[in-house]
């Protein structure tokens, strides 16, 4: 797997389809490695005529892992976190998503790609929408899928979501037990028109083991998303043409939250997806894919910007 130098780190990623055509820059969520992307999304990307970038995050997959910064507590975390808010003070994880977009913008620029079409899930999501309002001209459009705004007050996620995603393995150090925990938590936040049979689940699940397995990371990369500000000003700025893709059974980041997002971008299309959760299911690829196109196509339209990148 290729590595690249972004952002003070290296950062693995992989690309898909011909160089020479429309780039699209895939950001996955929490804990998401850049396999963790649906083999037929990306491949359908391709065949659309698209140039698929795909990259894993810092402390993810094969990436640059910040274990320096110790493996933090989510309970004592959340104390802290709850005490900062209540006295006004800073909260301040390892690193936030500000940082985590820089590294997607770093990606960009060591790839040589001047502007590109961004597709973010979850997490993703929310770095694409930074990514868009502090680098407007870097990015042809944004796709925002199962994400926030991260405005106070917007509902969160059902209670056995919850407690599905920060419930640990029952022996952290035993491979059955930690492929059952990440199809339990799969089963939890997946779509209820959409399942996903278990094998499959489970399939995925030992593949992205194989290739890299840090909870420490993923628990940094959740008090990045805790301790990230309230996005709702900073989506008001954003000025590239975004589309909004939700699901209407989203148990992880309720419907109402996609919703916000449209909101708050100026310009911004929702599309809701009934009996969807928080999950990529292959029944709605198709679906998900000319969503994703027409959106793209519609930009690609009246912007003739070039493609390249020259670095100084």
């Amino acid at each position: 797997m290729p590595t690249l130098s972004a952002n003070g780190i290296r950062i693995a990623f992989d690309t898909a389809g011909d160089a020479k055509s429309t780039p699209v820059l895939l950001i996955h969520g929490l804990g998401m490695q850049l396999t963790n992307w649906p083999d037929e999304f990306v491949d359908g990307l391709v065949e659309l005529g698209f140039y698929v970038i795909r990259f894993d995050h810092r402390d993810c997959g094969l990436s640059t892992k910040f274990d320096a910064a110790g493996k933090p507590s989510l309970v004592w975390s959340g104390i802290k976190l709850a005490l900062a808010a209540r006295l006004k003070l800073p909260f301040k994880p390892p690193y936030g998503l500000e940082d985590m977009a820089n590294d997607a913008l770093g990606v960009l620029s060591a790839l040589g790609i001047a502007r590109a079409h961004v597709v973010g899930v979850s997490m993703g999501g929310m770095i694409g929408q930074i990514l868009a309002a502090r680098h407007p001209q870097r990015v042809l459009s944004l796709t925002s899928i199962m994400s926030s705004s991260g405005r106070r007050g917007l509902p969160g996620p059902t209670a056995s979501a919850r407690h599905a995603l920060l419930r640990a393995p029952a022996d952290p150090k035993d491979v059955d037990s930690i492929l059952d925990q990440a199809v339990a938590v799969q089963q939890a936040i997946g779509s209820p028109a959409y399942p996903t049979p278990e094998k499959q689940l489970r399939r995925r699940a030992a593949r992205a083991l194989r290739r890299s397995y840090c909870p420490a990371g993923v628990t940094r990369q959740m008090l990045a998303i805790a301790g990230a500000a309230d996005r709702s000003a900073l989506l008001q700025s954003i000025s590239v043409p975004t589309l909004v893709i939700h699901g209407a059974r989203d148990p992880l980041v309720p419907l109402a939250c996609g919703e916000d997002v449209a909101a708050q971008v100026p310009g911004a299309r929702l599309e809701v997806i009934e009996g969807m959760g928080h999950d990529l299911p292959s029944q709605l690829n198709e679906r998900m894919l000319a969503l994703i196109d027409a959106h793209a196509r519609g930009k690609m339209a009246f912007d003739s910007t070039p493609r390249l990148f020259v670095k100084q």
